[in-house]
């Protein structure tokens, strides 16, 4: 995730000052994440009511990675959908800046051994 956190950075940074060109707009991208941003909220609710029945902390922190992929989701839509629809090149890496918060928290907790926390 650390490795993830600084490539994220290096690349959107480069991105939006120096590279020569500047992202196009992914129509299978958006649809792909218009499927994730849907189905991955609803399939962490049901994990969490699977881990709660069965008492499984395993099923639990895979409830959580799946709330996360939700938020990660929602986040790069943004970017894809500001950059198709508004023709802003510099949203999709905004959006990747965007997603750091939750992959440096997610980091550091694996790093100290916790799962992410989502009450969502």
């Amino acid at each position: 995730m650390i490795a993830l956190a600084a490539y994220i950075t290096v690349q959107s940074l480069y991105t939006l000052i120096a590279a020569p060109s500047k992202p196009e707009p992914s129509y299978v991208g958006i649809v792909l994440l218009v499927a994730a941003a849907l189905v991955m909220p609803w399939l962490g609710r049901r994990k969490r009511q699977l881990a709660t029945a069965t008492k499984s902390s395993a099923l639990q922190a895979d409830a959580a990675q799946s709330s996360l992929c939700a938020y990660l989701s929602w986040i790069a839509l943004v970017g894809l959908l500001l950059n198709a629809a508004a023709h802003l090149p510099w949203a999709d890496p905004v959006a990747a800046l965007g997603l750091l918060p939750l992959v440096i928290r997610e980091a550091r907790e694996a790093f100290e051994g916790r799962a992410f926390s989502c009450d969502c």
